[in-house]
């Protein structure tokens, strides 16, 4: 596709500044949350959104798939879904045959909208499915598309009536992005943009073997050995009573982030200097996506709750030590 690796590199970052024109036209002052969701596709992971309603965590996902060309399902998740509502089922066909009826999850992006409303049998199967890429029923097994994205969301007010995700499911995305209130200047022109009769046409910017080919240019990016250190000495200080682990973990953390969050450390700060242009990550690319790949990791004890010590503080003292 490309002549050499640097020829890619350079033309990632043309195409990654053209996703960001195309998406900023209908998602506006959402930057970093657009930048994270896009480094986690670009780095085969999923992400974990969470945020209040109404911020356009639907419509970010819709936007992204109409850029990138990309198949697109949406799954409310409730509490009586079952796993054969998202995989699939077998029925008998008139041919008094079983076929298989796809379900919603044969898609490249999947938004899996409120997961914590849904029973953990149905969180499980889609979790196994997000970590093999394929499912298995009736014995046989199934490929989902390529790419395959799941993005999550949550709602973190009512948490009445929730299953949270448990602590090794949560292990599974590569990010764990916060929604916040836009800006005052940003909410007044999104509610002009939207208040009027005014459509934006999105032109598609990647094509599917475009996205693949640059998922695995992350991966060929090189990594010197003092950056891939400084990730994983990040992930061991998170860990209390043990060698590496700092002091404030051993104050104030009950459980810190295992090998899955090192390695999530070294491809997302691969990613983020791709979009830089840069041809090899350094430790400042480490702490860019640090608080994202931590965030959900990392467990307060009851000391860091009774004194109000957030988990993006603690995340901070450790990546400034």
């Amino acid at each position: 596709m490309y002549q050499s690796d640097v020829e890619a590199v350079n033309a990632f970052v043309v195409k990654y500044k053209e996703l960001n024109a195309e998406i900023g036209k209908v998602i506006i002052g959402q930057d970093e949350v657009v930048k994270d969701v896009l480094i986690s596709i670009f780095s085969r992971g999923h992400c974990l959104l969470i945020g209040v309603p109404g911020l356009a965590k639907t419509l970010l996902v819709n936007t992204i798939a109409d850029v990138l060309g990309l198949s697109y399902n949406r799954i409310q998740f409730t509490p009586d879904l079952m796993p054969s509502d998202i995989i699939g089922s077998e029925i008998l066909g008139e041919d008094r045959n079983f076929k298989f009826i796809k379900g919603p999850l044969f898609a490249n992006i999947i938004l899996a909208d409120e997961i914590n409303r849904t029973p953990p049998k149905t969180q499980a199967a889609l979790l196994e499915a997000m970590q093999e890429r394929s499912i298995t029923t009736g014995g046989k097994r199934y490929e989902l598309g390529n790419p395959f994205f799941v993005l999550a969301t949550q709602n973190p007010i009512e948490q009445e009536g929730t299953y949270p995700l448990p602590e090794a499911q949560l292990d599974r995305f590569m990010f764990n992005v916060w929604l916040d209130y836009p800006k005052f200047e940003d909410e007044l022109k999104v509610v002009k943009n939207t208040t009027t009769d005014h459509k934006v046409q999105l032109k598609k910017v990647l094509s599917t073997e475009e996205i693949i080919y640059f998922q695995e240019l992350v991966r060929k990016i090189p990594v010197s050995d003092n950056v891939m250190e400084y990730a994983v000495k990040l992930s061991s200080k998170t860990r209390p009573g043990t060698t590496h682990g700092a002091e404030m973990a051993n104050k104030y953390l009950s459980w810190g982030a295992g090998p899955r969050a090192s390695q999530f450390l070294v491809i997302g700060a691969k990613c983020n200097a791709l979009i830089k242009g840069k041809y090899s990550p350094d430790i400042e690319d480490v702490k860019a996506v640090a608080s994202a790949i931590l965030r959900h990791r990392i467990v307060r004890n009851y000391k860091a709750e009774a004194e109000g010590v957030t988990v993006d503080t603690i995340i901070e003292e450790l990546v400034k030590g």
